[in-house]
């Protein structure tokens, strides 16, 4: 992940615990916003090296295994091997290949938790930006173009589907239980690997 979204808002310094006549909320209001990112992009950054040596080691796993059921395949065929030996093995073999498959896919979670966490630091920098800028800050053009940006970076169909609910003023808790219905529901249809 680039640190790009961080670097324009690395200067602000809040002086909370010492005020002065310079105090202002909007500097406190920067400073959260850039701890809250920050520790967005930590904690992917983070998860990032565990997540992607577990999807290799059980992609190695998944190669070994096919070899593997190859192999047997070709030794059952050259020797006179009971059958239910060889239907054993064979569906062991079947198992742990789909079982391997299984935790490949659902390791794909991470993929889309770190685009979505992505934005939110892409997202809580632009809005930093803005309520730091006395010039833009009161403009509606202006948070009408951050919410623009905002949405603009969404690559998958439930962040453009929660923004259009949230920015219609739709309760949260609300439009998080009809978008976790709808995840489960279509995860809980699908075989395949997905690429995104």
């Amino acid at each position: 992940m680039s640190n790009n979204n961080l670097d324009s808002l690395s200067t602000i310094k809040s002086s909370t615990s010492n005020p002065d006549l310079d105090w202002s909320q909007v500097r406190e209001t920067v400073s959260l916003l850039r701890l809250a990112a920050a520790q967005v992009d930590f904690s992917m950054r983070d998860g990032e090296k565990s997540v992607n040596a577990l999807t290799d080691s059980f992609t190695s796993m998944a190669e070994s295994m096919a070899a593997l059921e190859a192999g047997t395949r070709q030794l059952f065929e050259q020797h006179d091997v009971d059958n239910d030996l060889r239907a054993s093995v064979t569906e062991h073999c079947s198992a742990v290949a789909a079982k391997t498959t299984q935790a490949i896919i659902a390791f794909q979670f991470y993929d889309k938790l770190t685009q979505r966490l992505d934005h939110v630091v892409s997202s809580l920098s632009k809005l930093g930006n803005l309520v730091s800028d006395s010039n833009r800050l009161y403009s509606p053009r202006e948070w009408q173009h951050l919410q623009e940006a905002i949405c603009s970076k969404y690559t998958m169909a439930e962040e453009r589907e929660l923004f259009e609910a949230i920015m219609r003023g739709e309760d949260v808790q609300a439009v998080l239980d009809r978008m976790h219905t709808f995840t489960e529901h279509v995860s809980s249809s699908e075989d395949d690997i997905e690429l995104f």
